[in-house]
């Protein structure tokens, strides 16, 4: 009952921080401990299950897939969408530059956080720290504007989860970027149920097959995934830093701006040329409390023996 109720909080904080464009659900179930057995929980929704349940039945099948796992967490990740999720989105419309301060500090003490479960350093895992950097900073850039038809709903869905899977990568400003945050949220808090029929079997053909590339990578490459992962951490950064300002954007098919590139700027910059306070004593307290959190969840939840079991 006490890891049930652990593991539905653990799932209303991915739930509240994958509302958040900048913010990825994925950091989350990092910091807290979870997030190697979330992967391979998932990538064991497959067709070798039907084996599983015809040679041993509804008991081993629960065991198999993690059941007792993934309900609570689950329940945790739908209860935030549909309640916390609304307080997070009203924030991030009043109060963009505190939020974001809050959440730069929890993802930048989540990097350090995922470098101190590294056994082992090796040169070579430059390579997929950088390109993680890389990826998670280009990535934006590289999908389509889309409109709310069937399919784009359904590309959406797909890139949104496994964007989440991701720590660093935040599926919510992918659909920003791709012009589809506002529709699906409008959808989500209005129960629009062909909307999210579209969206979530999108969601689903993302988790199934995205989820079995990174348990493989856990697998078989461990510290270079870790590195990799980390890349896409520090990679997110700018997009959460508090004091910036837009220029560069596309028009989404509904006319909204659809951010493209920020320029950052220190914060006497960002008060003289917008001509707004900086908050700059409030964002760094708010840094410094997000930070805080997330080096007290990393000590108390560290990686557990079944993170890295082999399923």
């Amino acid at each position: 009952m006490k890891r049930a109720l652990s593991l539905y909080l653990k799932g209303a904080g991915m739930g509240a921080a994958d509302a958040v464009p900048g913010v990825s659900g994925g950091t989350i179930a990092f910091v807290t401990g979870i997030y190697e057995e979330l992967i391979h929980t998932i990538k064991c929704f497959g067709p070798e299950a039907v084996g599983v349940w015809r040679e041993g039945g509804l008991p081993r099948l629960y065991e198999f897939l993690n059941i007792g796992f993934l309900v609570p967490l689950m329940l945790g990740i739908l209860t935030s969408l549909i309640t916390v999720a609304h307080v997070v989105t009203w924030l991030m419309d009043a109060y963009p530059l505190l939020l974001n301060a809050f959440f730069f500090g929890l993802v930048l003490a989540s990097a350090f956080v995922v470098a101190r479960r590294l056994t082992h350093w090796h040169v070579a895992h430059l390579v997929p720290l950088v390109l993680g950097g890389i990826l998670a900073w280009y990535l934006p850039n590289l999908l389509p504007a889309g409109n709310s038809s069937g399919w784009m709903l359904f590309f959406a869905g797909a890139i949104a989860i496994s964007a989440m899977l991701l720590p660093g990568v935040s599926g919510s400003f992918l659909l920003l970027t791709m012009g589809m945050y506002g529709t699906v949220m409008s959808g989500i808090k209005g129960f629009d149920l062909i909307l999210i029929v579209k969206f979530a079997l999108g969601c689903l053909v993302g988790l199934f097959t995205f989820s079995r590339l990174l348990s493989w990578l856990f697998r078989h490459h461990h510290a270079m995934t870790l590195q990799l992962l980390i890349g896409f951490i520090l990679g997110s950064l700018p997009t959460l830093w508090p004091w910036k300002t837009l220029t560069a954007y596309r028009l989404s098919d509904k006319g909204e701006k659809i951010p493209l590139d920020h320029q950052l700027l220190m914060p006497e910059h960002y008060s003289a040329l917008t001509g707004e306070p900086s908050h700059l004593a409030m964002s760094l307290v708010l840094m410094v409390i997000g930070m805080g959190l997330v080096i007290l969840l990393g000590e108390r939840n560290a990686p557990s023996s079944a993170e890295t079991t082999t399923r």
